[in-house]
């Protein structure tokens, strides 16, 4: 198991109507900030209600909302010029993986004099960043919590890590009332998504007794938020239960390291704007099998605490039933269980996979992988 190097930055308020009290934390970090939030947010009147909060306490802000295809750094350009015109003191991030993750791109690279693009390239963000509040509009933020932050470069489509300094995110706030924009179709994926989060983190060589804590309690929540307690003495309402199995999941993650459907994820939803939830999904059975091989005992250990199996059922069988239920999962609201059902083609996912060959994540996976090892991994779930 590798040691434990990890440091928790953000001051993290989960629970329902949190955001209420949104101008009362905003506060002690300035009067003048951007708000980064996704479009999609706008039917539901999320924007008047953080406008609302924030008037409170005389906080003012500027919208961005340009926000159409991920977290890529056309958009990003665009809003870093927004907010060094604007003279803003902090970020205010409201929505999915897109706006946070853009937010933490432009809080790191606000003060920065290099151009954009020679941070995609590799160079390290140093200067002093701005500060950064999170509310997640969805269960899961993986790379909130860490230095290293997934974007596409605009110029190739290529999904980068861009190294930004550490502690930019003060507080993030998790309600589950702002969870309101997903469909019955993209909550199942997204919670599966978290789940394989939490099994990626689980089986990666960088795990360690806290992401392993994280990722228990993360499952045994998931399992409860998606099926139902089997004791009537918990009583907390679904969408809170997914809540703090999304935080623990992104914690864990974060202590630990993503895995091959994660990259995989990231690298096909740059390259071809497919949901990186529903790819990672697919994807997710076949993680199962594939740790079965070689980490048997600890996926084992993980179907018993997601509550799928019963106490007799071990090794082995354990692992796929694992698997199958989660393609029961997919099948039972209609969603694809093949990468082929997305309309991609072998020759895009070799392309994908060298992309996400080429991050320096691919050193922490479960097992020594080279970029053809992944291609041959995608080509299974084809």
């Amino acid at each position: 198991m590798a040691d434990l190097s990890f440091r928790i930055s953000p001051n993290i308020i989960l629970g329902s109507y949190t955001t209420t009290r949104l101008s009362q934390y905003v506060k002690p970090y300035g009067t003048r900030f951007m708000l980064i939030m996704d479009p999609d947010l706008k039917e539901f009147q999320i924007q008047d209600k953080i406008s609302q909060t924030l008037s409170e306490r005389n906080i003012e802000f500027i919208l961005f909302d340009h926000l159409t295809d991920g977290s890529n750094t056309k958009e990003l350009e665009q809003a870093l010029s927004l907010a060094r015109s604007s003279h803003i003191q902090g970020i205010l991030a409201v929505g999915g993986s897109k706006a946070l993750l853009v937010s933490a791109a432009v809080a790191a690279l606000y003060n920065e004099t290099k151009d954009l693009y020679d941070f995609v390239d590799g160079a390290a963000a140093e200067s002093e960043p701005l500060p950064m509040i999170s509310i997640p509009t969805t269960i899961r933020a993986p790379y909130s919590f860490t230095n290293k932050i997934p974007v596409m470069d605009s110029r190739t489509r290529q999904i980068k890590l861009l190294n930004i300094q550490n502690n930019i995110c003060k507080m993030m706030i998790w309600d589950p009332n702002f969870f309101v924009t997903l469909t019955e179709n993209q909550s199942v994926s997204m919670a599966l998504e978290t789940l394989c989060l939490a099994t990626e983190a689980y089986i990666s060589q960088k795990a360690n007794f806290f992401s392993d804590m994280f990722t228990e309690k993360s499952v045994e929540l998931m399992g409860y938020g998606l099926d139902g307690a089997k004791s009537l003495d918990i009583s907390t309402p679904s969408e809170i239960l997914l809540a703090q199995a999304g935080c623990m999941a992104s914690l864990a993650s974060s202590a630990s390291a993503v895995g091959v459907a994660s990259l995989a994820g990231l690298a096909i939803n740059a390259r071809y704007s497919i949901s990186r939830s529903l790819v990672t999904s697919i994807l997710f059975p076949y993680i199962i099998e594939d740790a079965g091989n070689y980490k048997c005992e600890r996926i084992e250990h993980l179907a018993h605490i997601f509550g799928i199996i019963d106490e007799n059922t071990h090794r082995e069988e354990a692992v796929k039933q694992f698997a199958e239920n989660i393609r029961q999962r997919l099948a039972k609201v209609n969603l694809p269980t093949r990468l082929k059902d997305l309309n991609l083609t072998m020759e895009q996912l070799a392309i994908a996979a060298e992309d996400a060959g080429s991050l320096d994540t691919m050193n922490t996976l479960p097992r020594s992988m080279t970029t053809d090892d992944l291609f041959d991994f995608l080509k299974q779930a084809y």
